[in-house]
């Protein structure tokens, strides 16, 4: 893909590295739903400093959990399901661990994570990538926008749809690459507001930059 390649040039290679273990990789995600970095970074310090274990957390009232991740929003949705997720894997697993996930497919492994209430595409993607480098695609709000300007996907598909959409695009061994460029190029130049397209490596290859609406913007502010 001529866009993969593009990204490759302007940021470069990335090595792929465990983030976290999966399970706090699947508690992390869920934290970061409607929130900004920072706030979901401190919901997440919070959670931990709170409860030294999974295990607590899962034992914990609601309300209690509720009041460690407050800082992140939407904590009276995010504590009830986060104890649920964690009281199903162990009922299935007998145990709170999912390093089990290594040894499935990746339909398999998606598909089983998706079956957690409240666990979507995005979720199970960040999983099975950062903890397992498992070739899925997730599609957060950068890669989500960036790929309808540029026309990777159609303007009014659903981002749960995009994933299978751009995954089907791209070799197995670029979706690591694809998305942190995607979300780089998202943050510093295909911004929500004010896209700077005058300093877009990908211009050329951007439905956004031809469109009528790209033109009338431009006469509206300077894209510095």
């Amino acid at each position: 893909m001529l866009v993969h390649q593009a990204l490759i040039r302007e940021y470069g290679h990335r090595e792929w590295r465990r983030h976290r273990d999966p399970l706090s990789e699947l508690i992390f995600t869920i934290l970061s739903q409607n929130t900004s970095d920072v706030n979901r970074d401190r919901a997440c310090r919070q959670l931990i400093e709170r409860f030294p274990t999974w295990e607590a957390v899962r034992d914990a009232d609601v309300e209690e959990i509720a009041a460690a991740i407050r800082p992140g929003g939407l904590a009276n949705i995010k504590a009830p399901r986060i104890k649920s997720i964690l009281q199903t894997i162990t009922e299935r697993g007998g145990g709170l661990s999912l390093d089990f996930l290594a040894d499935m497919g990746v339909e398999e492994a998606k598909e089983w994570l998706g079956s957690l209430k409240g666990v979507g595409p995005k979720t199970v993607a960040c999983v099975l990538l950062f903890s397992f480098g498992k070739p899925v695609l997730p599609v957060d709000t950068h890669v989500y926008r960036v790929s309808k300007r540029l026309g990777l996907i159609p303007p009014k598909v659903s981002a749960a749809r995009a994933h299978s959409l751009l995954e089907e695009m791209l070799p197995d061994e670029a979706i690591y690459d694809f998305h942190l460029n995607m979300i780089a190029h998202g943050r510093q130049v295909c911004r929500a507001q004010k896209p700077r397209c005058d300093a877009c490596v990908l211009a050329e290859y951007c439905d956004y930059v031809n469109t009528r609406e790209y033109g009338r913007m431009v006469n509206e502010w300077p894209l510095a």
